[in-house]
């Protein structure tokens, strides 16, 4: 009798488990189909990726030898520049965030375009070089000669299959670095021609100035051909290379003291302001980002946003070195050395931050960083000492 009463007990929980399936064994089958599921998808995912070339490989084996040395020369230059790309992307050239060093600001002391004192035996006038044209031109040297402009090659804008790269966690950080570094250049030539290189905005603007701006404000993504407008184009590294020369060129001739440069203490704090303003800008664009898009790890545009910022700042930081050089004599006159110190030691402090992989988590998670928020607290409080100098100046 009791033998029955426990045969008939292990039948009816038999039953309630699924007709007569244990329950061990029903919730094993359930993640097998789960994984089933998942691997035949990531089967259809590979073969959509790989069918282009399995059909270009059964294209290939039925034509003459014309046919494929032509086809294959031009597989073998696809994968060729294909490599060059990924190889660019990756290896960063002349990367330094204490690149500033090389730049000594007691090297001078004069100011831009005024007369040193001549050496010994040397008859020739001889003026005082600008740091800030200096800096700028060798920041644009180390984006284009040191390294390829990104933005610009082929492979870049075709994307991933049609993807924008700047849509993909991948091979994009160093792009978004350089045109933040370009950033940065770019007010900077902007200032050199409307205030810095005349003497008090009513003398005519510097040549080379000039045609250092234009080149500079040039499309970031031009490569040899374009289809708006349709037809050949020039590259955006040959713009900016003749910015290069542009800048060099002002400085040779300050050197020879033919060009002007206006370090007075006005236009350095309209510099500052136009660095602070463009760094608000900037935190403005990650707040959005960081508040809007909480998407750890897997938010695909996080990365774009923090490298452009780390390069924004990785420029100013030389460019605010270089002022300090260049306008030596009016920060020895409002006493603002120590305050000048700690400014760039904010800018700095914001470069260790050089995280594997950028997330933009919660701020107040606990799993995933949030990159973003703490970019953005460094470029407040670089740009709440930029604010205190430009007071200080002001007073």
């Amino acid at each position: 009798m009791e033998a029955k009463t426990a045969y008939l007990r292990r039948d009816f929980a038999r039953r309630r488990c699924g007709q007569g399936v244990p329950v061990h064994d029903s919730i094993l089958g359930f993640f097998t189909r789960i994984f089933a599921a998942i691997g035949k998808g990531i089967g259809w995912l590979i073969y959509w990726l790989a069918w282009p070339f399995m059909a270009l490989g059964r294209w290939f084996v039925r034509r003459g030898w014309i046919a494929r040395g032509i086809v294959g020369g031009l597989l073998v230059l696809f994968v060729g520049l294909y490599i060059y790309f990924l190889w660019q992307t990756q290896v960063w050239t002349g990367f330094n965030p204490d690149y500033v060093q090389a730049y000594d600001i007691e090297r001078q002391g004069a100011a831009p375009g005024e007369q040193m004192p001549a050496a010994a035996g040397q008859q020739a006038q001889s003026c005082a070089p600008s740091a800030i044209a200096e800096v700028a031109a060798d920041l644009t040297d180390f984006n284009v000669n040191q390294n390829a402009w990104i933005t610009s090659m082929i492979f870049y804008k075709l994307g991933f299959f049609g993807l924008d790269w700047d849509d993909t966690p991948f091979f994009d950080n160093k792009a978004s670095f350089q045109r933040g570094v370009n950033q940065a250049v770019r007010r900077t030539t902007v200032e050199l021609v409307d205030t810095l290189g005349r003497v008090r905005g009513t003398s005519q603007i510097d040549n080379d100035l000039q045609k250092a701006r234009e080149n500079m404000q040039f499309s970031e993504d031009a490569w040899y051909f374009g289809l708006n407008p349709f037809g050949p184009k020039t590259p955006t590294p040959s713009f900016y290379r003749s910015a290069i020369s542009s800048l060099r060129s002002f400085n040779t001739r300050l050197e020879s003291c033919q060009a002007t440069f206006d370090a007075r203490a006005d236009n350095l704090i309209q510099y500052l302001d136009r660095i602070a303003g463009d760094l608000g800008s900037t935190s403005a664009i990650l707040r959005e980002r960081s508040e809007n898009h909480n998407g750890g790890w897997l938010d695909t545009r996080a990365d774009d946003r923090f490298w452009f910022a780390y390069g924004q700042l990785y420029g100013y930081y030389g460019l605010l070195h270089a002022a300090r050089i260049d306008f030596n004599g009016v920060i020895a006159q409002r006493s603002l050395g120590p305050l000048w110190d700690q400014t760039e030691s904010q800018f700095r402090a914001a470069l260790n931050i050089t995280p594997f992989i950028i997330s933009n988590g919660r701020e107040a998670g606990w799993i995933m960083p949030t990159h973003l928020a703490t970019m953005g607290f460094y470029i407040l409080r670089a740009r709440s000492n930029l604010v205190e100098l430009r007071e200080v100046l002001d007073r």
